[in-house]
């Protein structure tokens, strides 16, 4: 089968859409990737990409076709700009493309402008077309700080719904996005399920972490808006007496610089900051942790998601401690994995980490629940069956 998958962000830059093109690369299928120049999150196009250079790649076996867009810089002005001209440009490349696909997949991110290129190789082809979404339009939109019921945002949910009604299947990465689909998008066709899995690295970690007084909490992502890293700055200040608990914030992104700012002005001496590192650094950290945070700010259209870095945690076999609200939560209850507070609320979060703590004897258990429940939940190996059978039907 010859698959096009199309989505605005490819490797280099660190997206579960590379492991999954690689995967069906190695299982026979003939993929071709429809991208953008790498600019991720630094916001500054690779130097390797400028001046028309790698416009045409081949990575593990996938073909991979790159048009040229505007970084995403580090304000909403360029990250805007940044998403149109992917739109624009990647659909005047479909126009090019000659090859004979069998089927077209939109891995979506945001924004779902990044389907439009798909929706025209669609009809210009007369090929099915699978969107799998992972960000949720236009209540993405929202937790970004455009006003629900505004004219703007008016015009983003009329703009959604038609680009997902064009698609012939949709998948979602989260049980709670049927629930949007169905009452505010008001497309009452069938969905799959299908949550992404870690990547083989976090499948595949020996994370023997020997006996430490100290306990160490490490979150490890994108850091911007909508991850609210200040709830755990906020509860590193609680904790900041006691001397045995320690942060670690492994990450970049557009409130990285204001969230370190954050924690110089309140003096969190128990806190540490990373930046960005690589897929093949991160191994260090998962080690040294004894549980993994995550975040999200108070919004309603994030409860819907459940963040990645969600199954890196529990493949890698670690307790995860939440402020967060919706599907993340559940996973975390449901899976008896660790703890869960609200949303933003940093004392509960630091009652929970002050708990998890002293039960170092229970440190183990909350491991291997979260590992357990990846295996039968998550992996890749059921990601891959489930994804071929989706494909299956339009083979």
């Amino acid at each position: 089968m010859k698959v096009l998958v199309v989505c605005q962000y490819f490797y280099p830059e660190q997206f579960r859409v590379n492991e999954m093109c690689f995967e069906m690369a190695r299982s026979g299928t003939e993929v071709t990737v429809l991208t953008g120049l790498p600019n991720y999150p630094g916001g500054n196009i690779h130097s390797e990409y400028r001046r028309f250079k790698r416009r045409n790649e081949k990575i593990h076996g996938v073909t991979v076709k790159r048009v040229p867009i505007i970084g995403r810089g580090r304000n909403r002005i360029t990250l805007s700009l940044n998403y149109l001209s992917f739109a624009l440009m990647a659909s005047i490349q479909s126009f090019f493309l000659r090859k004979k696909f069998d089927l077209i997949i939109v891995y979506q991110l945001s924004p779902v402008t990044m389907a439009l290129p798909a929706i025209i190789l669609k009809r210009l082809i007369g090929k099915p077309l699978i969107l799998y979404c992972h960000d949720l339009w236009p209540v993405s939109a929202s937790a970004g700080g455009i006003e629900e019921g505004g004219i703007l945002y008016r015009l983003l949910l009329a703009m959604s719904r038609w680009l997902y009604r064009k698609s012939d299947e949709i998948i979602i990465s989260s049980k709670q996005f049927e629930h949007y689909f169905r009452h505010v998008l008001g497309i009452e066709r069938r969905l799959a399920y299908l949550p992404i899995f870690a990547e083989s690295i976090f499948e595949e970690l020996n994370l023997d972490k020997g006996d430490c007084e100290e306990t160490h909490f490490v979150f490890a992502g994108n850091i911007g808006e909508m991850q609210s890293v200040e709830t755990i700055l906020y509860a590193a200040k609680e904790l900041i007496d006691e001397n045995r608990i320690r942060f670690h914030i492994v990450g970049s992104g557009t409130s990285r610089k204001k969230c370190q700012q954050l924690s110089e002005a309140l003096g969190l001496v128990n806190v540490t900051f990373y930046g960005h590192l690589s897929l093949d650094e991160l191994p260090f950290f998962y080690k040294m942790a004894d549980a993994m945070i995550v975040t999200l700010k108070a919004n309603k259209s994030l409860s819907y998601t459940l963040p990645n870095k969600v199954q890196s945690y529990m493949a890698a076999s670690k307790p995860v401690l939440g402020a967060i609200n919706g599907e993340t939560r559940r996973v975390i209850e449901e899976s008896g994995c660790g703890y869960c507070t609200t949303a933003e609320d940093y004392k509960g979060l630091a009652s929970i980490i002050r708990k998890f703590a002293s039960e170092k004897n229970r440190h183990e258990q909350f491991g291997q629940r979260a590992r357990s429940y990846y295996e039968s939940h998550f992996s890749k190996s059921l990601f891959i069956e489930r994804l071929n059978k989706v494909m299956q039907k339009y083979g």
